[in-house]
């Protein structure tokens, strides 16, 4: 085979890997949870793609153009990583609800410094995931066993989504903000259970078996979520109220929670975000997992997430919305 047709059969193989990353919008863990897999090498694959079709151009071959093109199908999904938008001016005086979520990883990086953080934020809303909340938490908060919800404001009703015996745990609390009420969905979904040492491929013999176990957590916590998403999703679906539903989703853009816990939603990352949308550093590998999503008539000004903090193995995402 020549180099050119290896080249054509090696691109066309990353295009269909990326087309199928749109698949888990449709395509349930329960039935092909492996297809959940591909929206953690998005990046990457679209990296390779962007090289490939350079090569094209620099080749002068007529078939850059159709793989230029073909870069437009993934608009959206790339934005969903990297997104920069305009910004808003005096977002502060306009702002109704400013909304701080953050998995503060039970405070290993200190408990007193990520308090004293959130104070200083000052927000509306505090979502917080991964807190023991038996400990020491004050009682003006909504909490359930690794969730809290700090507010400002009156909550009238509250009730826990997810009461098996998974690490997950999510809840909503309707709450008046200026006399509007909102429901506010904290999720925080199973984790996968992980470590960092699965992530150290010392030798030709233990990678394959290193990689069988980090891919064995994968596929059960897939379809985990397939099952939390549901009692989420109820509350979203049925709520009389606009939503805005923040958290960490332990998932990436593209996958089918995304999909799904943002379905009839909008990401206020893709509304007023710019930059670089990861927010999970512990690792080798940098993720998007943490979210902030909205009701079509809440209009989010400003989205941030803080990387100049290290205060958990997660950077904290604030964002500032006007309630129309």
């Amino acid at each position: 085979m020549k180099p050119s047709q290896i080249l054509l059969f090696s691109h066309i193989a990353v295009i269909v890997l990326l087309l199928c990353t749109l698949g888990n919008a449709w395509v349930p863990p329960n039935i092909l949870g492996s297809l959940n897999l591909l929206p953690l090498v998005f990046p990457y694959l679209v990296l390779v793609h962007i090289v490939l079709t350079i090569v094209w151009i620099i080749k002068k071959k007529k078939i850059a153009i159709v793989f230029l093109l073909s870069t437009f199908i993934f608009y959206n999904p790339i934005r969903r990583w990297i997104n920069f938008s305009p910004k808003t001016e005096n977002t502060k005086s306009m702002r109704d609800v400013k909304i701080l979520t953050f998995n503060v990883k039970y405070g290993e990086f200190g408990w007193d410094k990520v308090k004293k953080y959130i104070n200083d934020q000052d927000a509306d809303i505090v979502l917080i995931q991964e807190k023991d909340t038996n400990r020491a938490v004050r009682k003006d908060m909504v909490k359930y066993p690794t969730v809290i919800l700090k507010t400002k404001h009156r909550v009238i009703r509250q009730a826990e989504l997810i009461e098996d015996k998974s690490r997950g745990n999510s809840f909503y609390a309707d709450v008046e903000i200026n006399g509007k009420i909102i429901r506010i969905v904290n999720v925080y979904l199973e984790p996968f259970r992980l470590n960092k040492s699965m992530f150290n491929f010392d030798g030709l013999g233990k990678e394959s078996n290193k990689l069988s176990i980090l891919l064995s957590h994968f596929t059960p916590t897939f379809k985990a979520h397939e099952e939390q998403i549901k009692s989420i999703r109820k509350v979203i679906d049925l709520s009389p109220y606009p939503v805005i539903l923040a958290g960490d989703f332990n998932s990436v853009p593209n996958s089918y929670e995304y999909y799904s816990l943002g379905k009839n939603l909008e990401d206020a990352y893709l509304k007023v975000g710019n930059g670089i949308s990861t927010s999970f550093h512990d690792y080798k590998i940098p993720l998007r997992i943490d979210y902030i999503f909205t009701s079509k008539d809440i209009i989010p000004l400003s989205y941030k997430i803080d990387h100049s903090v290290k205060l958990s193995d997660h950077y904290p995402v604030i964002a500032e919305f006007l309630l129309n």
